[in-house]
């Protein structure tokens, strides 16, 4: 989507493009939409999103509500902007989605509710990562066997041809690695 061709109606709208419109207080609206999802403030988002708020809003990196809302561990929050349409896929402009967010923070209810709402369990961005790898990397261990229960590849490689276990081993996780070396399950 070329920014320049974004109208306010879009449902994926980024705070970037409504600065390049000018539109100050569309854009003072936007900021506390973002900061009401990191802060996990529901009747407040609610409201705003009962007001028209589109549930696809972007910031200037790319981050969704509920990406923001699942990497900063507010279940409720990331029930809410699901319920309400919110993309369990749309990455941001890094390439990660709100599962890899989830998994890198160890939110085990976020990923789950994420993944009951369609979140793809092996499900990456141009870098090829999935949820599973940053798990492991981080030795997020609930996390890595929740998502090997969903059914993520042990064998899925990225983009420099990695997979969960080859970060596992690069960075010390140590009960990652164990778990991902073990036979299947």
């Amino acid at each position: 989507m070329n920014p320049k061709t974004v109208t306010k109606g879009s449902s994926d709208l980024s705070a970037k493009n409504l600065a390049d419109d000018g539109d100050s207080a569309v854009l003072d609206l936007a900021r506390t939409a973002f900061t009401h999802a990191r802060a996990g403030n529901v009747p407040p988002l609610t409201a705003m999103l009962d007001a028209g708020l589109p549930v696809r809003l972007r910031n200037e990196r790319g981050d969704s509500l509920l990406m923001l809302a699942s990497y900063y561990g507010h279940l409720e929050a990331v029930r809410l902007l699901l319920e309400r349409g919110a993309d369990p896929e749309q990455t941001n402009d890094a390439g990660q989605t709100p599962l890899a967010g989830a998994a890198f923070k160890g939110e085990a209810a976020i990923a789950m509710l994420l993944l009951d709402h369609g979140a793809r369990v092996d499900g990456t961005g141009d870098d090829g990562r999935t949820a599973l790898m940053f798990a492991a990397m981080f030795d997020k261990l609930d996390i890595v066997e929740l998502l090997l229960q969903r059914g993520a590849s042990r064998e899925h490689r990225d983009a420099d041809q990695r997979t969960a276990l080859d970060y596992a081993r690069a960075l010390g996780a140590r009960r990652s690695a164990t778990r991902l070396e073990s036979p299947a399950s």
